[in-house]
């Protein structure tokens, strides 16, 4: 359902290699074993990259992807970056390895690498409580004791993409993150639900701390000490660059459209970051030189591998050989066949992108794929397929229908079970409109107008009004298309009997779509 949801499913983690490590209800766990001797030499690394261009080529074909940018980086050393088609269809400029694209959630472990920069080791352990104080949860005590290091794992008992359907109302970050006090908590420290404004909360509490923007933050810890020149988490530095990216979604008769501009700003640590292959491959030496590029130490080193270390259990194995999936701090972890640490991370939005990073740190390999198109598998077979040319000399699978199909259950699974298309054969009148019409409000999802417009009933939802025709259904029940990057088709709106509440479908997964007459 959500902005990127696609990018951590047990299933998808699964397929990925995310694996071990433990869910320990201390914020900090034993490091995990060192690693062993690499396996890779120049010769498996460079079939891996010569194999690339031919592989980008064919899955745009096989898709009708616009764009892709592509970086490799071994051994300290920039070994491909190249950029695939073009920036906007029906437009001839070409991508290049300096056109910017959204990350979307690649944006977690830029930001842990950011927090890591700016406050080292002992800061993920400090509460974040006290630098946002209007930042609740609904239990007190797990307010009072959660850190950055519990919000940048997933495991503060918050629900699964917490906040992100307020984003998609157009509340801001202040709202959102002052009214997830109202969401239900799985036991803290022991439960995995990932969500995006929990993590944003934690890298919000450091920018406070430091007292800077989150952005401003981002700029003087990492991009500009790095050279990330393109690198932003500002949405306008993104729309405002000339050589951007823009997003594409898929139509009903397979061409691709650029019909959305997604605005992350809201969520900007956990997905709200612009960059470059260019810039990315800088990142990525970074990262596989242990906080230092150039002969230059901008993040401490043992900061920066504590973001390495498997913290919170994201998918337990559904079979004797499958492996459990694990999230570490900001990067989905796992350990493959031989011991190696593997560590990636796929972004999604629904509205236009998807991409991939994805390193063997003891190999000191990384490769990041960008897109700009909503999620069909191409970032992640992209990387399936290069580690896999690397260590056996051939991709092990076709991983494209087998990532695709993920994505389209991921897309399919927070839809409604009843077919509001077509209303019952049997189906009750509804009443007079001036029986619904009226003013309802949440505690959570704030203020609900239902009105009369063209001898028909409209919803208004969120704090600039959006407005959703009803369609009738059956007896108090209506429908409406959702829109936004959580939108699930059509979703039920259904009036009690009395007039007094209304029950909006898609937004009552946690019980919080209750409006109350006013």
């Amino acid at each position: 359902m959500s902005t990127v949801r696609w990018l951590v499913t047990a299933g998808l983690a699964s397929v990925l290699g995310f694996a071990p490590g433990f869910g320990a209800p201390s914020p900090t766990p034993e490091p995990p074993p060192a690693e062993p001797p690499p396996l890779l030499d120049q010769a498996d690394v460079d079939r891996a990259v010569d194999r690339l261009d031919g592989s980008v080529v064919e899955l745009m074909r096989k898709t009708g992807v616009p764009g892709v940018s592509v970086a490799v980086v071994y051994k300290g050393k920039v070994l491909h970056i190249q950029g695939y088609g073009v920036r906007e269809v029906g437009k001839s400029a070409r991508v290049d390895a300096d056109t910017v694209f959204q990350l979307a959630s690649v944006s977690k472990p830029i930001a842990s690498t950011i927090v890591s920069g700016a406050v080292g080791v002992e800061g993920w352990q400090k509460p974040v409580n006290p630098e946002l104080p209007d930042f609740r949860l609904k239990d007190p005590w797990v307010t009072s004791h959660m850190t950055a290091a519990d919000l940048f794992s997933h495991r503060s008992g918050l629900p699964d993409h917490a906040g992100d359907l307020l984003e998609d109302l157009g509340y801001d970050q202040d709202y959102i993150l002052s009214h997830l006090r109202y969401e239900p908590l799985a036991p803290f420290r022991v439960s995995y639900a990932y969500t995006n404004f929990g993590l944003t909360g934690a890298a919000e509490a450091v920018a406070a701390e430091k007292g800077v923007p989150w952005a401003k933050l981002a700029e003087d810890t990492l991009y500009k000490p790095a050279g990330m020149n393109d690198t932003s988490s500002r949405f306008e530095d993104f729309v405002s660059n000339p050589d951007r990216a823009h997003g594409h979604v898929k139509q009903p008769d397979g061409t691709w459209k650029a019909q959305f501009v997604r605005d992350p700003d809201a969520q900007s640590p956990a997905g709200g970051v612009s960059s470059s292959a260019r810039d990315m491959a800088r990142w990525l030496r970074l990262q596989l030189a242990g906080g230092e590029l150039d002969g230059k130490r901008i993040v401490a080193e043992d900061a920066l591998v504590l973001t390495h270390h498997p913290e919170s259990v994201s998918g337990p194995a559904q079979a004797p050989a499958a492996r459990t999936g694990f999230y570490g701090l900001g990067w989905n972890v796992s350990y493959d066949d031989e011991g190696r640490l593997r560590l990636s991370h796929t972004g999604a939005f629904a509205e236009g992108a998807h991409t991939n990073v994805t390193m063997l740190p003891g190999e000191q390999l990384g490769i990041v794929v960008l897109t700009n198109g909503a999620p069909v598998g191409v970032a992640d077979t992209v990387a399936l397929d290069f580690f896999d040319t690397a260590q056996d000399g051939k991709p092990s699978r076709d991983w494209l229908p087998i990532v695709d199909a993920l994505y389209e259950q991921e897309a399919d699974a927070d839809r409604s079970p009843t077919d509001y298309a077509k209303p019952p054969a049997d189906a009750e009148p509804a009443k007079a409109p001036d029986a619904y019409t009226g003013t309802f409000t949440s505690d959570y999802y704030g203020r609900a107008q239902v009105v009369e417009e063209n001898g028909g009933l409209v919803l208004r939802l969120g704090p600039k009004p959006q407005t959703y025709k009803l369609t009738h259904y059956d007896g108090d029940t209506f429908s409406f298309p959702t829109r936004g990057e959580n939108a699930v088709g059509l979703t039920g709106v259904t009036f009690s009997p009395d007039g007094t509440s209304l029950r909006v479908e898609y937004l009552d997964q946690e019980g919080l779509g209750t409006f109350t007459r006013s």
